[in-house]
């Protein structure tokens, strides 16, 4: 991978692109959620065509214990096995393995872990998650961290921090001594944390600059703390990580947090609000946030989305959307969907053009108000 920084704004927002063995990736970019090899409700043609996503997601956990590691390599990897010939990113399973809370233990060794599916025990280690990501092959792969939660003790944040630091490196070293499986190259990103306290977040992302990844994800900043302090923390990591490389606010967030990160320098980000909003009857549109099931879409024929020259958002009428989420047919939380992620693939490449063109900060000033407003 190969990561080139085309232009900053005087906004310090960036346009780049990464180059990988799947695809050029223009950034700022948004990533689709696939989670468990499908972005869901969405079939991968429609994610190359209207949706137009440069990469898309898959998670290590969920793809370990299901279909599991020897159906993916006799598959020739997710590429193969989904039929997605784009690039992709998986995360270590770190955010998921703390998720289980009370079905997991962490040791300086790993993470021992009971499976959401069946009850059975799984260890990650940070050598075994870097061979789990070889299996799957993805373009970029992610260390293993601990997510720590959001109103951890200084004391707590700053040891799961030191502990990251430690898995991480050993990350590289399984990942310098072992090699892709189906032919292509791939990278791997170390992820900062440090919950809300910025000499710990500092610390993180010097100790991973020092050992080198060729890009660095922020985690830990989409479990519950108020966006301000988001915020905060994307301009404490920023001011240490390079230039030169391209960074990942993981797990992030509404097209309003997208806008204001973008304005902080991140180049990547992805979340599930999209496709999970979207399957809730929230709908993204270039003039504001419609609740398809208010009453006040039962009679209105006019296109879901105008501004965006895509089929779902030009060919359906929202009554029409309307009476499938009503009626409780699939094809709604379809169209919703695709909507949703095109509305987001748009909105980054919206962002981009005006880095460009040096508007940032007046394009920002435009679009903020218009992707807040709830019709």
């Amino acid at each position: 991978m190969q990561f080139t920084l085309e232009s900053t704004d005087p906004s310090g927002a960036r346009a780049g692109f990464l180059e990988t063995s799947h695809g050029r990736i223009e950034t700022p970019i948004f990533m689709p959620v696939g989670t468990v090899g499908t972005v869901k409700a969405v079939w991968p043609r429609e994610l190359e065509s209207d949706i137009n996503a440069d990469i898309i997601l898959g998670n290590t956990y969920h793809l370990y214990l299901r279909p599991g590691m020897e159906v993916m390599e006799a598959a020739g990897g997710l590429h193969a096995f989904q039929g997605w010939n784009r690039p992709i990113l998986t995360d270590s399973g770190g955010y998921q393995v703390f998720s289980l809370a009370e079905r997991r233990k962490l040791t300086e060794e790993g993470v021992r872990f009971q499976s959401h599916i069946d009850g059975s025990y799984h260890q990650f280690t940070p050598e075994s998650v870097v061979d789990i990501q070889r299996s799957i092959g993805s373009d970029i792969m992610m260390v293993l961290d601990e997510c720590p939660p959001g109103d951890a003790t200084e004391t707590y944040a700053a040891n799961s921090n030191e502990l990251t630091v430690r898995w991480a490196e050993r990350c590289m070293k399984q990942f310098n001594a072992t090699t892709p499986l189906y032919g292509h190259d791939q990278s791997l990103f170390g992820i900062v944390q440090g919950v809300v306290y910025p000499e710990i977040r500092r610390r993180s992302a010097r100790q991973l600059v020092d050992l080198n990844f060729p890009g660095y994800a922020i985690g830990g900043l989409s479990v519950g703390e108020p966006a301000e302090q988001m915020y905060a923390m994307v301009d404490v990591v920023t001011e240490v990580l390079p230039t030169s490389k391209p960074r990942y606010l993981m797990g992030v967030g509404t097209p309003a947090n997208l806008v204001e990160n973008v304005h902080r320098g991140i180049d990547m980000f992805d979340c599930v609000m999209p496709t999970r909003n979207g399957r809730n009857g929230n709908i993204f549109t270039t003039e504001g946030i419609i609740n398809i099931r208010n009453k006040k879409w039962q009679m209105d024929f006019s296109e879901i989305d105008p501004g965006l020259d895509k089929y779902a958002s030009r060919h359906f009428t929202k009554a029409y959307l309307r009476h499938l989420f009503i009626s409780k047919e699939v094809l709604g939380m379809q169209i919703a969907s695709v909507q949703n992620l095109t509305f987001y693939l748009w909105l980054m490449r919206e962002a981009r053009k005006a880095i460009v063109r040096n508007e940032f900060a007046s394009w920002k000033a435009e679009i903020m108000p218009r992707i807040e407003r709830r019709l």
